[in-house]
């Protein structure tokens, strides 16, 4: 039980930090793309190093032991059913909506319609709280099996929600006026996280055996896969600056390397 609660506060943690993201809104003018960019490189550098060469890679070599060519197929079936799922989610909320889709803060110092400010910032924190499902979900099966490789998943997507909360709290905030009330938005988003988490716990941990265990890791390094192809890099290059971007992606994989030698 003490690695459950372990894994769900990570979970929560990483989902939560959407609140960060608010307060950056609130006390900062300008955004810092550079560190951004650096940052969310670092984030999908950490989550593609766990998801190949830890969760996959001792997914596949288990299931081998176990079944053979079979179980093997298995977890590489299992792997790119998690990058289905992923996508499937991604497409349920429209292009204009996606949380990868974010504008830095200065791009938004100057609403012109209230209604229409609130209702993106709505929209936003909805689309983010249906992308943060699985990635709890992600959290809690890393953190429970691999709490060392978890702790980094759970940082690398805490990274990655800061400028979520920004892109929930901005629109919010011009809208109201309230900070409390946008922060409140970009704080309730960040919860999809937690109960992804307490999800993974009620229906799959009463089945967990140790193939069902392999299976659901290798399908969470798809999707961390997807999270990171898909949201991190892209997002990261949109504030402009693709060598960071990858300097970061580098720099979180070399540090993944180190710490799980």
């Amino acid at each position: 039980m003490d690695r459950v609660w372990t894994a769900f506060l990570l979970a929560s943690a990483a989902g939560l930090a959407t609140g960060i993201g608010s307060l950056i809104a609130f006390f900062f003018d300008r955004t810092n793309k550079r560190f951004l960019a650096f940052a969310l490189g670092f984030s999908g550098g950490v989550m593609l190093y766990i998801s190949f060469m830890e969760l996959l890679a001792e997914a596949r070599q288990t299931m081998n032991e176990l079944y053979g060519m079979k179980g093997a197929l298995a977890a590489v079936a299992a792997f790119f059913g998690g990058i289905a799922l992923a996508l499937l989610i991604d497409r349920l909320v429209p292009e204009s909506g996606n949380p990868h889709e974010v504008r830095p803060v200065e791009e938004m110092d100057h609403p012109h319609h209230k209604d229409a400010l609130f209702r993106s910032g709505l929209f936003f924190a909805l689309a983010i709280a249906v992308h943060n499902f699985p990635e709890g979900m992600a959290v809690f099966m890393t953190s429970f099996t691999a709490p060392e490789s978890g702790i980094f998943t759970a940082l690398a997507i805490a990274i990655h929600n800061i400028p979520e909360g920004i892109t929930v709290s901005v629109p919010i905030y011009h809208a109201t006026g309230s900070r409390r009330q946008a922060f409140f938005w970009s704080f309730l988003s960040g919860l999809a996280e937690p109960l992804g988490a307490l999800c993974a716990y009620l229906i799959l941990m009463p089945f967990l055996n140790k193939p069902l265990l392999m299976l659901l890791n290798a399908g969470v390094a798809g999707i961390m896969v997807f999270i990171t192809f898909d949201e991190l890099l892209p997002l990261a290059q949109e504030y402009g600056e693709h060598h960071l971007s990858i300097y970061g992606l580098i720099g979180g994989m070399l540090l993944m390397a180190l710490i799980l030698l």
